[in-house]
This record gives structure tokens, sequence and C-alpha cells, in this order.
């Protein structure tokens, strides 16, 4: 496992996302949150993976919950993350919700504490309040944000007085937004972007096309698994398949080879099964020549995905198809 190294921190350069942790909309059941999430979190750590995010609101706490009870007496080998859900996101109220997420987690001191989302109402300053609170009471260590642009991220990171760590976006090779301004930043100025769905959900693991579409809730519900959108995707996806085959690997581990690749981002892929985690676990040690990355970064440009409410239309006018098809059989 490689890592990196910022403002104190170590993070595995591949983490572990827990949003589907007792999350109804992944479909995974109670067997999954029952067993399979310890397996996850022991398996993780047994592999190098440190970093495991989670967030209040995933399953209503229960993902917290499920991490914490996962990790038992291993919690000092995980780097721990998670996430305030920023409504009236006030001092006094991070304040209390970091340590109700401390206590669901069962631990006093949480690594890494952000806020899920900017507020456009309640000012920066109230939020890092709280922040700036909880780590001098000694239940956060290091602060972060999530989907927050570069200025927002600035301004944040100004109001709490110190280093803000690290940024946790949407990032992949169908969502590059953040090479723009986010990393180069990060990289001069010592902090870390957290890629979460460096999969694109699962777009980039190449298992998916317009003759074999998602069945999963949530993948049905993105924009990307359209018919249209798996037409589009078809040469990026070859692209990742011809690069696998050259490494020896499987397209996903190359996707996320692609985001790591890069200077002071890790990733936290969610992960079904221990098979998955360990093969996802092993894209940290995949080497992407400057060609390969070049051919990957060359056909996520040419992607072109259709947007908005003419990809929903034709989300919808499938879904409708398919409902009277499967009617019409029964």
């Amino acid at each position: 496992m490689r890592y990196v190294d910022v403002g104190g921190a170590r993070l595995s350069v591949i983490g572990l996302g827990t949003w589907q942790f007792g999350s109804k909309e992944w479909g995974y059941g109670a067997r999954y949150a029952a067993t399979e999430t310890v397996a996850l979190v022991q398996r993780a750590l047994d592999l190098g993976v440190n970093l495991i995010d989670t967030a209040e609101i995933y399953a209503s706490g229960n993902s917290e919950r499920l991490v914490g009870g996962a990790l038992g007496d291993l919690r000092d080998e995980a780097f721990l993350a998670t996430k305030v859900w920023p409504v009236l996101p006030l001092a006094s109220v991070v304040e209390q919700r970091g340590r109700a997420s401390a206590a669901r987690l069962g631990v006093e001191t949480l690594d890494l504490y952000q806020v899920h989302w900017p507020n456009p109402v309640v000012p920066i300053s109230q939020t890092m309040a709280g922040m700036r609170r909880l780590f001098e009471a000694g239940v956060v260590r290091h602060v972060g944000v999530s989907n927050f642009s570069l200025p927002r991220w600035q301004a944040a990171e100004e109001a709490y007085g110190g280093p803000v760590l690290s940024n946790q976006v949407k990032f992949s090779l169908v969502a590059r937004r953040p090479e723009r301004h986010l990393v180069p930043w990060a990289t001069e100025a010592g902090r870390v972007v957290i890629a979460y769905s460096p999969l694109g959900q699962g777009l980039l693991s190449a298992r998916y096309g317009v003759g074999h579409p998602p069945s999963g809730g949530v993948r049905r519900a993105n924009a990307l698994f359209t018919p249209e959108n798996l037409r589009r995707a078809e040469p990026l996806l070859d692209a990742l398949r011809k690069v696998a085959g050259d490494l020896g690997s499987t397209p996903a581990q190359v996707a996320l080879a692609w985001v790591i690749h890069r200077p002071n981002v890790v990733a936290i892929p969610g992960a079904s099964s221990v098979a998955q985690l360990e093969a996802n676990a092993a894209a940290a040690d995949l080497e992407l020549s400057a060609e390969h990355d070049a051919r990957l970064s060359e056909a996520a440009e040419r992607f072109a995905p259709t947007r908005g409410l003419g990809a929903q239309a034709e989300r919808f006018t499938g879904l409708l198809r398919g409902s009277r098809e499967g009617a019409a059989r029964q």
C-alpha cells in the first residue's frame, strides 16, 4: 500500500468508502450489514488501507455505528473520517454533531471531520468556529471539507485559522473538474484531495453497457447509465480494457490507478465484498506509464455525456418501457 503524508496525517492512497453500510438504497440487505461490513473493515486494515470514510447522513447514522462496531480494538490502525450534514451548521450545532458522530463510532477522537457540503446561507465562519471548538477540545485531529470549490476551500481555511487538510470531491475519469484547480492547489499548499465515486459509481469497471445496464436503484438514477451515455462511454471503456490488458489488471483497477496517479490525491471506492476490496487495494501498486495515463486522459476528454433533463427523460422512458415489458411477461 502507498500513502500520502500531508499535514501530519498519513492516508492510504486507496481508502474505503462506507456510504453503502446500512443504506437501503444500495440494496445489500441485513446480512451485508451484519457480517460483510465487519469483514470489509478488518480486511482493509490487514491490507494497509487505513482511510475509512463515513458520514452522519449515511443510513441516518447507522453507517457510523457499523464502522465503529467493525473497528473494535483496531481503532488505532485506522484513519477515521466522517462528515457533518450542513443543515443549520452554526458553531454550537457543528460541535454537538461532531461529538454525536464520535459517540456513534465509539471513539474519543475523529481523525478527520469534514463539512459534507457548503451551506449557501450560514456563513462559513460559523461552521468553522464549531470545527475549531472540536479541535481544541481534542474531539477532532484534522478538519476537512467536501464538495467545495477552491475559493470556498480557501475561505474555509481562512475562517478556521489553520489548515483545512482535505476536500472530498467527485473525481474520476468521467468527473475531471478537480484536476483544474483543486489538485494543483492541494499539491502546492500541502493539502489532499479525497476522490469519492472514483469509478463513476461502477461505470468505469466496464461491467455495464447498453445491453447490460445496472439494476441497482442508485446507479439507475445516475444519468451516466442512460442508454445514450453508455453508448458514448464505449470508447473510454475500451481504452480502460486495453490498458488493463497491457498491465494484467482490471479496468476498475486502471481507473483507480489513474486517479491516484495525481499528486496529493487519494480515493475512497466502496466495496460490496472482500474480493472487491482486495482488488481495489491492489490498484495502489499499479504503475501507469506516461503513455497509458495520456491514453486514458485523451479518451476521457472525448467522452461527452448528455446531461440534464434530456438524459433524465431518456432514463424515465427506459424505466417505463422496462416496467411495461416486465408486466407483459407476467
